[in-house]
């Protein structure tokens, strides 16, 4: 994975730098050490690291415009971070950039219930939302498997979804208005506590931009009452195929459970010894979700089972009661981290039509036979949003190599059956040289003129979304400047 080199004239005047942002920062927000800034070298994708140049750790919107007003007077590029949770490589530095850590702007800053709506910092987690309204009987509805860690900035910058988002949305469905602070300096106020703004929809191009367009410092977003209940049932299969074949049925027979969730043998096994979930001996299971009143509850499962029966599933378990419901919901709860110890990996997210799950799941089994290297298959399947953990060894000279080649192949596939790239966890450097498979020249030349508007020098987010070789002219381009003066007009 190539990134640019940093510039030496940057890397030249480090000291004049950092003094500068220590002057509109706090004390002990600025981190300049060694030491200091190898802790944000890299996200969750831990495979590519780089020391930045600085780390600002602001507390306000006006301390994030501070700093990118300095570093866009110096030339300096400007790495965004929520919790650094992004699978993709979303917050990975160049050495001549400074990471904007959100983390310290955590505050809930109101409530409206009158509204349906929150207004949060960025740097606030996902789950401590529902957690601040869940005793009033309200919950913000996008479930990230990260989200006691993730951070709402980065579920913006992602549009981030998770295992409800079958039947609430994913971020993007959710948030209603942004406080965007742009490289300039400037604050922008984007929507806010309504159902729609007028003129240009600038909140649904802000959403899943991935740090290249601005700051997002805070956010306002929709909550909604809590179901009266739920319940989930769980099936087991012989097949990953037979399992594919029951989730392309039930949606297409027009029901609308709250979650359909994917496991196969490989992840089943992993989860089972690390948490103890009680799970069948399959190769297949889905954990299917529904919610209402009871007696919503018992027609959804009963009209579930009818469908499900139809691929006889080796076994069928409806949960009676709250104990149970969790305990189908634990391993799967758990996969990511039970996989973790067992081997390294890397977690794709390709996205396909639910119709193409039994062919895709075939298709992937062969090609990491071709390859050699496990793979293991947990993810939203209601709505076709693929996680592939594809296993390697990261002391294995070569096995990384392998493991990305690997994944290219199944985001290709991905694209082919119709698919896209990312569902949820971005484009970031996983997936940024895979783009012109997905997109056309005019296709990425068109999202890049827009990167052009809000960000004319694209100090934004360096060596992410865009193929290097594509925004390589972009970087101070003229163009680009005459293309940011218009950013007021729209």
């Amino acid at each position: 994975m190539q990134m640019p080199d940093p510039d030496p004239r940057i890397l030249a005047r480090k000291g004049d730098i950092v003094a500068k942002l220590a002057s509109v920062l706090a004390q002990g927000a600025l981190i300049s050490d060694e030491t200091g800034v190898r802790a944000y070298e890299c996200d969750a994708l831990s495979a590519w690291r780089c020391p930045p140049l600085a780390v600002a750790l602001p507390a306000s919107t006006a301390e994030v415009a501070a700093v990118l007003r300095i570093c866009h007077d110096e030339g300096v590029r400007i790495v965004p971070r929520g919790a650094g949770t992004s699978l993709a490589g979303g917050s990975l530095p160049t050495a001549d950039a400074v990471v904007l850590g959100l983390s310290r702007m955590n505050r809930m800053l109101e409530v409206d219930y009158a509204s349906r709506a929150v207004h949060v910092e960025a740097g606030r987690t996902n789950l401590s939302v529902s957690a601040a309204v869940g005793e009033a009987g309200w919950f913000y509805a996008p479930d990230p498997s990260s989200q006691l860690a993730c951070a709402i900035g980065g579920n913006i910058a992602m549009n981030s979804g998770g295992a409800h988002c079958l039947k609430y949305g994913v971020t993007t469905n959710n948030l209603l208005g942004v406080t965007l602070v742009l490289m300039s300096g400037e604050v922008l106020q984007i929507g806010g506590p309504w159902n729609d703004a007028a003129d240009l929809d600038l909140l649904g191009v802000i959403c899943g931009s991935e740090g290249q367009l601005g700051v997002v410092t805070e956010a306002w977003l929709r909550i909604l009452p809590k179901p009266e209940g739920a319940l989930p049932m769980l099936l087991a299969f012989d097949s990953n195929e037979v399992a594919g074949e029951c989730v392309a049925d039930i949606i297409r027979a027009g029901l609308s459970p709250v979650a359909i969730e994917f496991m196969d043998r490989p992840c089943i096994t992993a989860c089972e010894a690390f948490a103890k979930a009680g799970y069948p001996d399959c190769e297949a299971l889905l954990i299917i979700e529904v919610e209402g009143s009871e007696g919503e509850i018992r027609d959804q499962l009963a009209r579930i089972r009818s469908v499900a029966l139809r691929h006889n599933p080796l076994e069928l378990r409806e949960a009676r009661d709250a104990d149970e419901a969790g305990r189908i919901w634990l391993g799967r709860k758990s996969a990511f981290g039970a996989m973790g110890q067992i081997a390294d990996y890397i977690c794709l997210d390709g996205t396909i039509p639910v119709s193409a799950l039994p062919q895709v799941l075939r298709r992937i089994g062969d090609l990491s036979k071709e390859y050699g290297l496990a793979v293991a298959n947990v993810f939203h399947a209601g709505d076709g949003n693929m996680h592939p953990l594809i296993l390697y060894d990261a002391n294995k000279p070569g096995d990384q190599e392998l493991c990305e080649a690997l994944g290219a192949e199944i985001l290709k596939l991905c694209v082919a059956a119709g698919g896209c790239l990312s569902g949820e966890h971005g484009v970031g450097v996983e997936k940024r040289d895979l783009m012109d498979v997905q997109f056309t020249p005019a296709d990425l030349e068109a999202q890049m003129r827009v990167k052009d508007v809000f960000d004319p020098g694209w100090l934004m987010n360096p060596a992410k979304v865009f193929p290097l070789a594509a925004s390589a002219s972009r970087r101070g381009g003229g163009a680009a400047a005459a293309a940011g003066a218009a950013l007021r007009d729209i």
